[in-house]
């Protein structure tokens, strides 16, 4: 077992399901094949990372699909809202022994193995690692311990997230990353050519 584990959260890819508010703009149908490429893109960035490997499923886990379950292990995330499932998930990492926990996000095209490797060697020298969204949330969260106060959030899904997070943090000891965009509405995808196939509508 490796000291570090990253761990991505991941709703399962079924038409109307995944991406509504980039749905209304460029129907279902492409909503679903952008998530597409954002999960295959996560995959694809994790797969270059020297750490144990998990995937959390919404829904239900699957076992054949794009995560290997000979490199990620597969969990159900468990939990009444994002931070519930987010602690457990930490908490399941932390009692397996896990030194350095870092959860990522899977709708950020932006995200690659550079950050994530940066991440972790913050933990080294700090108690905590975050990223900030665009969007007033965060991309990225490393612990070295559990801190179960970061995941009770008035509103998740709201401008405010990334400061109620870091204002129940020790400042003092938390390392801040570059400030990235996810993948929400569908003028973030103007910036990547990969996505110009979905700008038009269904």
């Amino acid at each position: 077992m490796h000291k570090n584990l990253i761990i991505t959260f991941t709703r399962n890819p079924e038409l109307g399901k995944v991406k509504s508010r980039l749905a209304k703009d460029i129907g279902e149908a492409s909503a679903l094949e952008v998530y597409k490429l954002l999960l295959e893109h996560t995959k694809n960035v994790l797969l270059q990372l020297d750490c144990d490997k998990a995937v959390y499923y919404s829904v239900k886990i699957r076992e054949n699909d794009i995560w290997d379950s000979e490199i990620f292990s597969k969990h159900q995330q468990s939990g009444n809202d994002l931070g519930e499932r987010m602690q457990n998930a930490f908490k399941n990492g932390f009692e397996k022994g896990y030194k350095n926990i870092i959860i990522v996000g899977s709708d950020l095209y932006d995200l690659d193995a550079e950050i994530i490797n940066t991440a972790f060697k913050k933990l080294e020298s700090h108690d905590n690692v975050i990223g900030p969204a665009v969007d007033g949330g965060y991309y990225l969260l490393g612990m070295k311990t559990l801190h179960p106060s970061v995941f009770k959030i008035n509103n998740w899904g709201t401008q405010t997230v990334y400061k109620q997070t870091i204002s129940k943090l020790n400042t003092n000891s938390m390392y801040v990353l570059d400030t990235l965009n996810d993948i929400d509405y569908v003028e973030d995808l103007e910036p990547y050519n990969v996505f110009k196939p979905y700008l038009k509508n269904d």
